[in-house]
């Protein structure tokens, strides 16, 4: 009689996803969970050190780098090629990954705007591409679940790292959270790396 292979449910099917896949899921989930550390101080930094700083300017910032980021990725969307998509994930992440050097050289509300702005074309060049190249590599009957697996990853990292990002902040201080966030985002960068030119050819 053929003995039943053990399979452990869920995580079994993790391991079995595409090496793309699991490659472009960790990438994600290092650079959106390193900025979770921000996303809780960020405001509070603005409206405390910053000169000029206030709510107001932290929502504009906000407001600058939304924008930025919608309007440059229909223009990048239209001015490259499918080809294109790998070195601009790596170059819209690499961008991402200097911000947090920005949030820490920048002295008034105006160095943030346009620390923002850096920051909005860096997510143009990284967030549709990556997009893309997630989805074309999908398994057939498993999208749900591995779009589930990459959303629920990122929810539980950003969600940590929202805590600590915060507790970090009022222990030791703004800069070392800065610092932290910028080398987590870099480990995202670095798994790009590994990624193989075919990952394009469903794009």
């Amino acid at each position: 009689m053929k003995k039943r292979k053990f399979r452990v449910p869920i995580i079994s099917d993790i391991f079995e996803m595409k090496k793309s896949l699991k490659l472009l899921m960790f990438s994600d989930i290092f650079v959106l969970s390193g900025f979770g550390l921000i996303a809780p101080i960020l405001a509070i930094f603005i409206n405390d050190n910053l000169k000029d700083g206030s709510i107001f300017s932290a929502g504009l910032a906000s407001t600058i780098f939304l924008l930025t980021h919608a309007i440059l990725q229909i223009i990048f969307s239209d001015k490259f090629n499918p080809k294109d998509r790998l070195w601009m994930l790596k170059l819209g992440t690499a961008i991402i990954s200097i911000v947090p050097v920005g949030y820490i050289l920048a002295t008034s509300v105006y160095h943030l705007y346009l620390v923002e702005f850096i920051y909005g074309v860096g997510a143009a060049f990284a967030y549709p591409t990556w997009s893309s190249l997630f989805t074309a590599n999908l398994d057939k009957g498993q999208r749900g679940f591995q779009y589930a697996i990459y959303n629920s990853s990122v929810g539980i990292g950003t969600a940590l790292t929202a805590l600590a990002g915060g507790w970090l902040a009022q222990k030791i201080s703004f800069e070392f959270v800065f610092i932290l966030t910028g080398l987590i985002s870099l480990l995202g960068l670095f798994v790009l790396f590994k990624l193989e030119k075919k990952v394009l050819k469903k794009t």
